[in-house]
């Protein structure tokens, strides 16, 4: 099961970006969950126009392609459903062109897989569903294309967040962290989670940092990030935790 799920994430995140839309994404998402018996939900703009998730639409405002905030979920039967869930949460730019920050020609042939981490984690879910754990767990995405169109959102923009706050962008390329931050904040909110996961292809400095093959882990001290150390460690996968100072 587990070996067919990375293959499905791995099939999932070499397709080209014309045939992995933020649409077909959620498609794909909404598909796997069909098939495990997991509960689906996708919404589209107008929903994150009313959840007020001005960081996530600014970065997709350059795209002709809408975005789409999906929520898979594993609820167990009986009182279990009611314990406080697992929230995985996934990084889901089906393109990334660097908006009007435009990337280097060299840089860009990879980005379709920017995706990489909502692959993960709906292919995650696959496997929970599965597992059947005692408690519910819910896989997150928000997907979008981040691309340098007349309504592209520009450096100086000022966004406000899910959460209320305001961003003042200086450079549209780092995307990544304005969807995840409406999304982590919704998720955090509406869910009331007892531990979040969060899987990006969040920044190439890590790269720098860590080389191509060892991913890094950020968290505060505590069993959640001993816990996704561990599981790293037994799944054979390289991670090294790295600082998160104030």
């Amino acid at each position: 099961e587990i070996a067919a799920a990375v293959a499905w994430a791995r099939d999932l995140v070499n397709l080209g970006p014309a045939d992995c839309t933020p649409a077909r994404l959620a498609d794909a998402a909404r598909a796997a969950a069909r098939e495990a018996g997991l509960a689906c939900e996708v919404q589209g703009p107008r929903q994150l126009e009313a959840l007020k998730m001005g960081m996530f639409l600014g970065v997709s405002r350059g795209s002709a392609e809408p975005p789409r905030l999906v929520k898979l979920s594993w609820l167990p039967k009986g009182a279990a459903a009611r314990r406080p869930p697992v929230v995985l949460v996934g990084k889901a730019l089906t393109f990334d062109s660097g908006g009007l920050s435009l990337k280097p020609a060299d840089s860009m042939p990879t980005m379709h897989t920017d995706m990489a981490g909502a692959a993960a984690v709906v292919a995650a879910m696959k496997v929970i569903a599965q597992l059947r754990p005692p408690f519910p767990v819910h896989g997150v995405f928000g997907a979008c294309e981040n691309m340098p169109g007349g309504r592209a959102y520009k450096p100086s923009d000022v966004l406000r967040a899910f959460d209320g706050q305001t961003v003042e962008v200086m450079n549209t390329d780092a995307e990544g962290r304005l969807v995840l931050g409406d999304v982590l904040a919704w998720a955090a909110k509406t869910l009331k989670p007892a531990a979040m996961v969060d899987v990006a292809t969040l920044t190439g400095a890590c790269m720098v940092a860590l080389g191509m093959t060892t991913a890094g882990l950020l968290g505060p001290d505590g069993p959640v990030v001993d816990a996704v150390a561990a599981a790293a460690h037994a799944a054979g996968e390289e991670a090294w935790r790295l600082p998160l100072t104030d």
